[in-house]
């Protein structure tokens, strides 16, 4: 995975805070909470990649995220 444009942090506030992602992943707030420490997970992120890309504006992409193997998650980027 590429070095990110943002922090762990910021990308957990970008995407609506630890309680929506918490939603949207299925697991609790205080696991996505301690991710602003631990860094967030790679296959949470690539569940998450899409909504980053959007919410981001476009500043943050699934192939800047996963440049080797975004082609294999999203087969549509080709």
């Amino acid at each position: 995975m590429k070095k990110r444009m943002f922090t762990d942090t910021q990308i957990i506030e970008l995407l609506g805070g630890p309680t929506k992602i918490a939603k949207i992943c299925k697991i609790s707030v205080p696991a996505v909470s301690m991710w602003k420490n631990t860094g967030i997970p790679a296959d949470k992120m690539v569940y998450l990649g899409a909504l980053l890309e959007q919410e981001s504006k476009g500043l943050v992409t699934r192939k800047d995220l996963f440049p080797e193997s975004y082609h294999l998650i999203w087969p549509e980027l080709r």
